[in-house]
């Protein structure tokens, strides 16, 4: 397949507004690397767009420090930094200098994210070596050029040092995606259209017409525990997909069982990060990598200083040699303890299904919302009856005896509030983060009184 290889200036003009951009770059001096300063619907920028036509995009000491500046000027701007990446890597023939190069754009880039700066990344077709294990691989969010060629090592390096041919579709965007690697793949021309929903959605300013809301029904009426759990197994029942239309929300991460976007919740921008029943009820369960993403989503929360919200509607873990050996376990204390000490504001939204680990690992919040016929427990009732009685038959006695339905735990003191639609959810987190909470660590940990 062959895959377009656009000049640093035409893929500029197709993604900024028109004559907004401002090169900081000496036009009389070509390097592999542009840089300036442009408008995306509006919303300023500063892009750095490798130049693949000038030594493959190499970056040498002249482009490492052009890189090192424009992203000192976009955080000393307080802009979003936009990289474009179409390079082999380091220039070969100016050795370890060059090489070093890729350490120094890293510190540059710590501290733009450190400043609280979304750092945006679009990789190009090829992105290898050096500046893919560097500055295109930091992105809050990495997006890449269908049919590009993303790999550490060259295949042609490959193949001069083993004497064979590197294996097939293995370095492409599409592999990465696959693999949880990258946010999203697609062709160059939507590309300024992606950038102004994200960094639209990120203004803090207010939004000046109130995005519309459906009216979806959420619960469904139950008088225990038991039917709350056959309540939430139906097909057809409203979770993530559902709470992200009713929100207008603007995809980060995903597709997947959990995904993360950018919402609005009392007029300010927020991450929320969810788990998707339909995907999961199709035959993909919460894995290692999936909770990869729910820490990505509370590591944006924080650098963004944004509030983070979790929506809890899983039927478990995947269980598997795969989930073990990948480290599925790991994955869940790690999820657990980030957001237990998130620097930022949280709200849990206990959805709908909750079960075990998976659920565990985005539960804990400032304040938790559940749905009325939502419940949380350590493992599926049957799989507790089979524990306690050595077969699945009395999962509705042990669904009434571990107070796992959301009316007991808001007697409990674990869940603070019970909604029964959508927009009971939405008013609810509405109010809560409007009144600008402070974070409560201490208030995340709930075991009931």
């Amino acid at each position: 397949m062959r895959t377009d290889r656009p000049d640093a200036s035409t893929l500029i003009d197709a993604v900024v507004d028109p004559g907004s951009f401002q090169l900081w770059t000496p036009p009389d001096e070509p390097e592999s690397v542009v840089t300036g300063r442009a408008t995306v619907a509006g919303h300023a920028v500063v892009l750095v767009v490798s130049e693949f036509a000038i030594a493959g995009g190499s970056i040498g000491t002249v482009a490492g420090a052009r890189i090192v500046e424009a992203i000192g000027r976009a955080t000393a701007q307080s802009l979003p930094l936009v990289a474009l990446p179409a390079s082999g890597g380091t220039r070969m023939q100016e050795g370890t200098p060059a090489f070093l190069q890729m350490a120094a754009i890293t510190a540059a880039v710590n501290d733009h994210r450190d400043a609280g700066l979304p750092y945006i990344v679009y990789l190009r077709h090829p992105t290898t070596g050096g500046v893919f294990a560097s500055w295109g691989s930091l992105g809050d969010i990495t997006w890449a050029q269908p049919g590009a060629l993303t790999g550490f090592l060259g295949p042609k390096v490959y193949e001069g040092i083993y004497g064979e041919s590197f294996p097939a579709g293995v370095q492409t965007a599409e592999n990465l995606l696959s693999h949880r690697l990258l946010d999203d793949v697609f062709a160059a021309e939507e590309l300024g259209y992606r950038l102004a929903r994200v960094i639209g959605a990120l203004d803090p300013a207010p939004d000046s017409v109130p995005a519309e809301r459906s009216h979806s029904l959420l619960a469904r009426p139950v008088d225990d525990a038991w039917s709350a759990v056959v309540a939430t197994r139906r097909d057809g029942r409203p979770g993530l997909v559902e709470l992200e239309e009713h929100l207008g929300a603007v995809p980060i991460a995903g597709p997947g069982p959990v995904r993360v976007s950018i919402v609005r919740f009392g007029g300010r921008p927020t991450i929320l990060v969810g788990q998707d029943r339909a995907i999961q009820a199709a035959g993909e369960p919460i894995g290692a990598d999936d909770l990869r993403i729910a820490r990505r989503a509370i590591a944006l929360a924080a650098r963004w200083r944004l509030p983070l919200v979790t929506v809890v509607d899983t039927s478990g873990g995947e269980l598997s040699q795969a989930a073990e050996e990948s480290g599925l376990a790991r994955q869940i204390a790690a999820s657990t303890s980030e957001l237990l000490s998130a620097p930022v504001p949280t709200v849990s939204i206990l959805l709908g299904q909750g079960t075990g680990g998976a659920a565990l690992a985005m539960f804990p919040a400032d304040r938790v919302i559940g749905a009325a016929d939502a419940w949380l427990s350590p493992l599926p009732p049957e799989g507790a009856s089979i524990i306690m009685h050595g077969d699945t038959d009395h999962a509705p006695e042990m669904a009434r005896a571990q107070h796992i339905w959301v009316p007991e735990l808001s007697e409990l003191g674990i869940v603070d509030q019970v909604v029964n639609t959508l927009d009971e959810v939405v008013t609810a987190v509405d109010e809560w983060v409007a009144s600008g909470p402070r974070p409560d660590r201490a208030g995340r940990v709930r075991v009931g009184r």
